[in-house]
């Protein structure tokens, strides 16, 4: 089973499949989160001192900050394939 990165930026990719949410960090509350990661040591920023324009979201509760738009992540990740029997309501 190979891994699919998905490239974030200034040549730093993640395993797509960890992602949970891409989100602008234009909101307070994404913005706490950020910090919190932060202080937590659980913050990868992948922004190279540029400025951060998305927030990746992984399932083990880390946060990748990137100097990448959200719409550009979110087409480098590309359609995901439902698991067989899955129907949307």
């Amino acid at each position: 089973m190979a891994l699919e990165l998905l490239h974030v930026g200034f040549g730093n990719v993640v395993v797509s499949g960890r992602v949970l949410a891409i989100v602008a960090p234009d909101s307070l509350p994404v913005r706490r989160m950020i910090r919190d990661a932060r202080e937590r040591g659980m913050l990868v920023d992948a922004s190279r001192g540029r400025k951060v324009k998305s927030a990746l979201v992984l399932d083990n509760a880390m946060i990748v900050t990137s100097a990448l738009h959200p719409s550009t992540i979110a087409r480098r990740l590309g359609p995901r394939v439902e698991p067989e029997g899955h129907e949307d309501a």
